[in-house]
């Protein structure tokens, strides 16, 4: 049977707050989620919604993450923060990938450590 799971990447650099990183993650998983295949995002939902959070030292990274689940055929988003509390507008915070398949996204993240 097919394990599912989302991933969301936040960026170790930026150093934000607890809650403001909260609001982050939620709003890539609720997006990436939007997006995902109506399967996977179903049987993701029916096991648990399981999600993990993890870093990445940079932006740069999180543009090369994006890319391969892009050619995984995982669902993705990219957080862009509107600026108006702690860092600039348009910087972007963290990425969503998937649900999808556990053993699709290990290949992406999985050496990634977590948040």
């Amino acid at each position: 049977m097919t394990e599912y799971k989302q991933c969301i990447v936040t960026r170790n650099d930026l150093k934000l707050s607890k809650g403001k990183l909260a609001v982050q993650v939620a709003h890539a998983a609720v997006t990436a989620s939007d997006f995902a295949d109506k399967k996977e995002r179903a049987a993701w939902i029916k096991d648990g919604q399981k999600k993990v959070v993890l870093k990445t030292p940079a932006l740069t990274d999180l543009f090369i993450l994006k890319e391969q689940a892009r050619r995984e055929g995982l669902s993705t988003s990219l957080v862009t923060d509107a600026g108006l509390t702690q860092i600039p507008p348009g910087t972007i915070t963290v990425l969503g990938i998937g649900p999808g398949p556990v053993e699709k996204l290990d290949k992406i993240v999985g050496k990634l450590k977590l948040f």
